[in-house]
């Protein structure tokens, strides 16, 4: 089950926002920025910038998100959003002893798929170990032949085992991942991977994000979501035509959680 936390964001977010758009559309000097900006002015600078579509303003604010218990799949295509910044836990460094890992719910429901998946798991957990205990033998003794005392060549060779076992490992071995992205980007990122058609484990973080960063910037994220939320759906004739079903879950999801 994937978990998502809001580790940090930008303090008041929408008033920092709400600065950068008072710049833009005023003849404010920087020390006035911040004078008669009342909360109603600061949501009104935020949805008018939002219904506009004025998204320069909103890179001034970011937010920094934990995620556990995701799939090597899912991260794969995370990372594809380029304009964020990730820290992840590393099978180089990390051993990966009874890993854990993310059954897709189409075979998890499915009795035969899901034995076979779980036995596939076994294999590869005995491949991982197998193979990283064959090469730390060899990399010790190539170690201790170099001079090294028997602690630090144990050391050193359990590291380098794991760096060329964890070739074995497969797209469902588990993982977390630290992930900071200003609003701009999050936008961007909430139109693709909210969409009905974006892959399902995906999705699922995407809400809860979405979740998360509504609760301390409403108005700022008011539009987020797939793009049929806020305009017409892009995606022709691979649409799903559930727009006016995908607005109502994202409007309950983003008032409600």
């Amino acid at each position: 089950m994937p978990k998502v936390v809001l580790l940090s964001h930008t303090p008041e977010p929408e008033k920092t926002v709400a600065y950068a758009a008072k710049l833009c559309y005023s003849s404010s000097g920087i020390e006035e920025l911040r004078d008669g900006l009342t909360p109603e002015k600061i949501s009104s600078f935020v949805k008018m910038l939002s219904d506009m579509g004025h998204e320069s303003p909103i890179e001034h604010v970011s937010f920094t998100f934990g995620i556990e218990g995701v799939s090597r799949a899912l991260t794969h295509q995370l990372v594809r959003h380029r304009l964020a910044s990730y820290s992840q836990k590393s099978q180089r460094y990390v051993t990966e002893g009874a890993f854990q890992y993310v059954i897709p719910p189409c075979i998890e429901e499915d009795k035969e798929a899901s034995e076979l998946f779980k036995k596939t798991m076994e294999a590869d957990q005995k491949a991982y170990d197998d193979l990283a205990d064959i090469l730390k033998k060899k990399h010790t003794k190539n170690f201790l032949d170099m001079g090294y005392d028997e602690k630090t060549a144990s050391r050193m060779a359990e590291k380098k085992a794991i760096e060329d076992a964890r070739f074995v490992l497969p797209n469902a071995c588990e993982t977390k991942i630290v992930v900071t992205m200003n609003a701009r980007t999050l936008i961007n990122f909430f139109h693709h991977r909210c969409c009905n058609r974006a892959q399902w484990e995906i999705k699922n973080v995407a809400d809860m994000m979405l979740k998360e960063v509504s609760a301390v910037a409403p108005n700022l994220f008011k539009n987020a979501g797939p793009s049929c939320v806020a305009g017409a759906c892009p995606e022709g004739k691979m649409t799903c035509g559930k727009a006016k079903e995908m607005r109502e879950f994202y409007e309950d999801l983003k008032k409600n959680g």
